[in-house]
């Protein structure tokens, strides 16, 4: 090893002034807590009701990025993840600025079927991956796996799948009576209506449908068999929009490409749906080819694909009938089953969306509660299931 001779003849070097020390322990503060955030954890909240009861509106979540291990940054230069963020370097938009490859560094776990997950929302093409929404959701299925829903009721593979969490359905609750007893009794049970700014408690209404008098409630099974032993509640019925969904919808919120074969799946009656697995070859045809669209088109950045008019992937003007997936791709699901927009809406989530796995509620304020009500404290320090 080389040393450098010194002049011991030589003055000494001026100390640093305070102004200059100030900068350089600022500087190593930023560069730490940047690294920290990027490689480790960082902290989300929870602003929609898509994961309730699992998680409420006002929950402040720790997202362990070391679980499946943190991704590289698509874009090294950026600024806080918004819609309305000003693209940086003057350029005219995200697809001209500098987009790097990304990579995954070793984590210590694989994504597992009921893990709650932060992710890249994946049909906001008009950014790069980690300028997009961040979303949270429940992962259903895995790499590999066959998902269905049959009454709401999950099945993977052939089998009723074990789900974590509290999963909510939305109900109409016919009652005799609208008054401050029902109220409170949806106040008790939880039962929350974000759209109602004053409390929260759901409003009485008419179901359309029917003409009946009631409320619109989301909750969990264990709430809905409470109401449905109370003398003032008449009926309980489930109720789920219509609409149309994935893969019928070939490619949400991008283009208007839809399946030559109409599936017509709802939200709780949905597949037999295969989840892509990295390495599997994929004979395509217009029965099948919407699954896959998005995969070949978009997240796996094929040059020349474009949708046809027979309803099949097209390569250069020419159909494509087979492909050989290159990631693995999971399919997420909000515990809110009925007010969730995830992948039935849109379709998998590729493995290099994925930001991390959500494992603490550090704090939980209540939207509805005063100034002593405000903090959940049974929540406090609370691992996610």
């Amino acid at each position: 090893m080389l040393f450098r001779k010194t002049d011991p003849t030589a003055p000494p070097k001026p100390p640093k002034g305070k102004g200059r020390e100030w900068f350089d322990s600022l500087l190593f503060a930023v560069i730490a807590a940047t690294l920290i955030r990027w490689a480790t954890f960082e902290a989300y909240v929870i602003p929609s009701p898509s994961m309730e009861h699992s998680l409420l509106v006002g929950d402040y979540l720790f997202v362990s990025k070391l679980h499946y291990g943190p991704i590289t940054p698509q874009t090294p230069l950026q600024v806080p993840l918004t819609h309305q963020t000003v693209p940086i370097l003057n350029v005219k938009s995200y697809s001209d600025a500098i987009q790097l490859p990304t990579y995954r560094l070793p984590g210590f776990s694989s994504i597992k079927r009921n893990d709650v997950v932060v992710f890249h929302v994946p049909h906001e093409q008009q950014y790069p991956a980690d300028l997009r929404t961040n979303y949270i959701k429940r992962c259903i299925a895995i790499a590999g796996d066959t998902l269905e829903l049959r009454n709401g009721q999950v099945f993977l593979n052939g089998k009723p799948g074990a789900i974590a969490g509290s999963p909510q359905t939305t109900y109409f609750m016919e009652v005799e009576t609208p008054n401050d007893e029902v109220r409170q009794a949806l106040h008790d049970q939880g039962v929350v209506e974000y759209e109602q700014l004053e409390d929260g408690i759901p409003a009485a209404g008419t179901n359309p449908e029917t003409g009946k008098v009631g409320y619109f409630i989301s909750c969990p099974a264990t709430v809905a068999a409470y109401f449905r032993k109370q003398p003032y509640v008449k009926s309980l019925t489930v109720t789920a929009p219509s609409v149309q969904l994935f893969p019928d919808v070939a490619d949400f919120h991008v283009s208007d490409a839809m399946s030559a074969v109409q599936r017509k799946w709802q939200l709780d009656n949905y597949g037999p749906l295969p989840v892509p697995k990295k390495g599997q070859t994929i004979a395509l045809s217009p029965a099948n080819a919407a699954i896959y669209y998005k995969i070949v088109s978009q997240y796996e950045h094929n040059p020349g694909i474009t949708w046809g008019t027979d309803g099949m992937i097209q390569q250069n003007g020419k159909p494509l009938t087979s492909y050989t997936i290159k990631q693995n791709y999971y399919f997420m699901m909000g515990d809110n089953r009925h007010n969730s927009e995830d992948s039935r809406f849109w379709g998998f989530v590729p493995e290099d969306h994925v930001v991390g796995k959500a494992v603490l509620i550090w704090l939980s304020l209540d939207p509805f509660g005063n100034a002593a009500h405000k903090v959940r404290w049974g929540r406090l320090f609370h691992t996610i299931d």
